[in-house]
């Protein structure tokens, strides 16, 4: 199986209508002031020559089938044997490595941030669709002509696409270049104008399988919604974007299980049922890291009571309830993350614990290559809906531990 996320995770679109060439003339335009308050570092760190290693693999990762400027997207995993020759590059996985590189901001980290961005501008200007959209993963070949560009998954996943546009906004922001906020715009309103939903607590529904319209809604797909909705707004200026997020958000509250304190996963495909199928972490921790909201901050603490997972000497949490033979490594950096953001009784020491058995992984993890974080401590972590994860380096793994090192909230402008 590929180690793809699925329902509650990502397979994105979006597409700049009308953009045909990389615009990448500077605007002389001061930047807005944020709306959200910075996150506040806590003391849970990593080493510096764990955080070289982590960049070390990401720079590698890029330079794999091209170099300098050349534009082109990165490929997500070093595959093992298990998971069979997965070579695409997952457009969620390329817009972390963004995230991660703004997050550290040395020129050469922007500069590649600026490669990988100018990537997903070329293959959202020249989509056959013209709507806005991006798909899911590419083949990642340098993107030399509009040949080279092969959607090796063309689903248009609203999650997926969410964090494409938190990536081209957070590189506008570090930036100003004007053309990363137009195609983040025009995710934005692919989604608007495909995904707004009526029935229900309302929100977003997930987006199209090819040709065929998903009725389902994703509780973490509208909290990356509400993400890129409230940057744009800040960006912008635009109080139409507030409304939106806020519309986001209110289906978010809406999932609110108030008797386990967690999130729901969503709704069944008739827009109203919950969902209720599997529970996966990432929904709990990725709310508390986008609203900040002391009244759903129990939510973090859901995910380490119930999804706790030891296995290989290795302890962290598992993707979600169904699996917990395994850890999950890319959760529990954003488990670590969101501690260390949440800055509470006793999360810096939780934070480090975890980032501590994330560092050791580097070295000692199944697969591993001494620089990268591998997906799993094993092959074949169930994510609960038909999909695996496995013991691979992984470039979104990676990302989200170093953003966890520093206490880096990728739902907030990093500049």
């Amino acid at each position: 199986m590929k180690p793809t996320r699925t329902m509650t995770g990502r397979r994105w679109a979006a597409a700049i209508a009308g953009l045909t060439t990389l615009c990448l003339a500077v605007a002389a335009v001061e930047a807005g002031a944020a709306d959200a308050t910075p996150p506040v570092s806590a003391a849970a760190s990593i080493t510096p020559t764990s955080t070289a290693n982590g960049y070390k693999f990401l720079d590698q990762m890029m330079d794999k089938y091209a170099t300098g400027s050349t534009v082109r997207l990165v490929q997500s995993y070093v595959w093992d044997s298990a998971m069979g020759e997965f070579t695409d590059a997952v457009t969620y996985d390329d817009a972390l490595v963004i995230d991660a590189f703004l997050a550290r901001g040395t020129s050469d980290d922007i500069a590649r941030a600026e490669v990988i961005g100018n990537a997903l501008l070329y293959v959202q200007a020249h989509d056959s669709s013209h709507d806005g959209r991006i798909r899911a993963a590419y083949a990642p070949k340098p993107l030399t002509s509009t040949s080279a560009i092969d959607a090796t998954d063309p689903t248009s996943d609203v999650g997926n696409m969410a964090w494409v546009g938190q990536a081209l906004v957070q590189l506008y922001a570090k930036t100003r270049v004007t053309a990363y906020l137009t195609g983040a715009t025009a995710v934005a309103n692919w989604i608007q104008n495909h995904a707004y939903d009526t029935r229900g607590a309302g929100g977003y529904t997930g987006g199209y399988d090819g040709s065929s319209k998903i009725t389902w809604k994703s509780t973490e797909h509208n909290i990356d919604v509400y993400a890129l909705f409230s940057m744009l707004a800040t960006e912008t200026g635009s109080s139409t974007w507030t409304t939106r997020a806020s519309y986001a958000k209110t289906f978010v509250y809406a999932m609110w299980n108030s008797k386990a304190s967690d999130f729901w996963v969503g709704t069944g495909t008739n827009g109203v049922s919950l969902n209720t199928d599997f529970l996966p972490e990432d929904v709990n921790t990725w709310s508390y890291l986008a609203f900040k909201d002391p009244a759903h901050a129990a939510s973090v603490d859901w995910d380490i009571a119930h999804l706790a997972a030891t296995n290989n000497g290795f302890t962290g949490v598992s993707f979600a309830a169904c699996d917990r033979s395994k850890v999950w490594f890319e959760g529990t950096a954003h488990l670590a993350d969101a501690l260390a953001i949440r800055n509470g009784s006793g999360d810096t020491a939780k934070a480090q614990a975890y980032l501590n058995t994330l560092e050791r992984s580097q070295t000692t993890a199944l697969h591993n290559n001494g620089l990268a974080i591998v997906a799993a401590s094993a092959d074949n972590l169930s994510d609960c809906d038909s999909d695996d994860y496995y013991a691979a380096p992984h470039i979104g793994a990676t990302a989200w531990y170093l953003m966890a090192g520093t206490a880096s909230d990728p739902f907030l402008p990093l500049n």
